[in-house]
């Protein structure tokens, strides 16, 4: 993977219909590559033969495959944001525990909505630099976050919103990785996690 933040940027953005349609053709046969075949089967060779384009074509938009899943990744940060917004709107009039589990709810309907392929964006994601914009996308995730906290009280209100992401991130991506498709039962698990942090956590500012 490239540590070159440069080459993950598009090189045109598509303003025409023609245009839009064979950069989001290149990026559909990219997802394919990446959840039939795996993430390090995707090149811009087998990009380009997917999408039943030439390689000259794929250049016109991406300089590489780094840029390929960088577009990606991003796609995937707006997707959850949009989720992690709904859940705070969904959540508003609760309880910090029952608001907190809304929020945990709406990131699990995310990674299982697509798991294969947010599995292995995540993964990519940890190679590359962290272009801007994925860097704004996070931030504004986590700032939802700590708002929602702050609202219902919360001291520390940052540090408890990177503890919570940083579990539920964990657990949920080693989840995933071991084959666990029990979204249920997950959301269960993540309770008794999130539960016991925020009862320990309550604990520590009563003493």
């Amino acid at each position: 993977m490239t540590d070159d933040v440069a080459s993950l940027t598009a090189r045109k953005t598509p303003r025409q219909a023609r245009s839009r349609h064979t950069r989001d053709v290149i990026l559909e046969a990219a997802v394919r590559i990446i959840t039939q075949d795996g993430l390090h089967r995707l090149t811009t060779n087998r990009a380009a033969e997917r999408a039943g384009v030439s390689i000259g074509s794929l250049y016109q938009y991406f300089p590489g495959k780094e840029a390929i899943l960088a577009t990606l990744i991003r796609d995937m940060r707006r997707e959850m944001l949009i989720d992690i917004g709904a859940g705070i709107e969904t959540g508003k009039q609760l309880d910090l525990r029952d608001a907190v589990q809304v929020l945990v709810e709406a990131s699990l309907r995310h990674h299982f909505r697509h798991p294969k392929l947010t599995e292995a964006l995540e993964v990519a994601e940890a190679e590359l630099p962290m272009d801007a914009e994925t860097q704004a996308l996070k931030s504004n995730m986590k700032e939802l976050v700590i708002g929602m906290l702050e609202a219902r009280g919360v001291p520390n209100a940052e540090q408890t919103a990177f503890d919570l992401i940083a579990m539920c991130h964990g657990i949920v991506h080693a989840s995933l990785g071991a084959g666990h498709d029990d979204l249920a039962a997950l959301s269960a698990r993540l309770r008794l996690a999130v539960n016991g942090y925020l009862n320990e956590n309550a604990s520590d500012q009563n003493r």
